[in-house]
């Protein structure tokens, strides 16, 4: 029977237990973190940042609860101009000022790099995409284009399984111990891809960088709040967008997509039919997010 084992074999595939072939496994090891550098911001957080791309068209990407550069970076890959990817406070090396943090922080986070860099377009996944609609809310007219992946609440406060997962994440991390990450963020993949050696080359890469970073114990704090007090306050935001959702993601419920795709004037609802769409509909995700920013 095949199953999930950390660590892996030192060949960075996953061997079987059981009858059948148990011989080495071919995959290719994680791409090296590329070199970023600490920027400053006008609110005195020095936050992680890494720009790629060129051209007079800039976009900026936000990350996920947990997440970061190199996770964030998939979503960038057709997208024309320059591109701008950070790290939350609490995330990576960017810095962690004392909490309690607030979408309001986090606002300001996006909003620094986005004005140091130039940015006039905008990409927020879940975590990120809620710091997007704090920013919108006061900034309705900040960027020409939007886009939306997988948000994860805006009015309405989580259900309980999604903060769950993120401490189970913050302990795991705060533990050192390298097979109870594994064992959290395994649940990242979906269920076809775990033992697979492209699913390992994503463990390794998400476990090198929790480990040598960790994660903010106050990132927790943000369990308890919302983006927007009132969703209705992003309609004054005229810009186009793309939000994306995916059905029977727990994490992200669709019905919130739902909800941003109607209180935004100028958006397009998309909805993928199942979660995991980074691995299922790789392609198509990036095409869909490339052409919308392109065109």
């Amino acid at each position: 029977m095949r199953g999930f084992r950390w660590p892996p074999p030192p060949d960075s595939g996953p061997r079987t237990w059981g009858p059948g072939p148990g011989g080495p496994r071919t995959g290719r090891p994680a791409i090296p973190d590329p070199e970023t550098e600490l920027v400053a911001t006008p609110h005195g957080v020095q936050l992680e940042r890494l720009v790629t791309g060129v051209g007079d068209r800039v976009t900026v990407f936000a990350h996920g609860l947990g997440n970061g550069i190199a996770t964030t970076r998939p979503f960038g890959s057709g997208v024309a101009g320059r591109r701008l990817f950070f790290q939350f406070r609490g995330h990576g090396r960017s810095e962690s000022p004392a909490g309690p943090w607030t979408y309001l922080d986090l606002a300001r986070d996006l909003r620094a790099i986005a004005d140091l860099g130039g940015a006039s377009r905008a990409f927020g996944a879940s975590l990120g995409a809620g710091a997007l609609c704090r920013l919108l809310a006061e900034s309705p007219e900040r960027f020409e284009k939007l886009v939306f992946f997988l948000p994860a609440v805006l009015d309405e406060l989580r259900a309980p399984v999604a903060w769950e997962r993120v401490n189970a994440l913050l302990e795991a991390v705060g533990s050192g111990d390298a097979s109870a990450v594994a064992d959290v963020v395994s649940l990242e993949l979906p269920a076809a891809v775990r033992n697979t050696p492209a699913g390992w080359a994503y463990l390794r890469q998400r476990l090198d960088q929790l480990l040598r970073d960790g994660l903010a114990d106050d990132l927790a704090t943000l369990a308890g709040q919302v983006p927007l007090t009132d969703a209705t306050a992003l309609a004054a935001v005229t810009a186009p967008a793309l939000v994306i959702g995916c059905a029977g993601d727990d994490l992200h419920p669709v019905e919130v997509a739902e909800q941003l795709a109607a209180a935004l004037p100028q958006a397009t609802l998309h909805v993928y039919d199942r979660p995991g769409v980074l691995w299922s509909e790789r392609a198509d995700l990036r095409g869909r997010i490339s052409g919308f920013l392109n065109e």
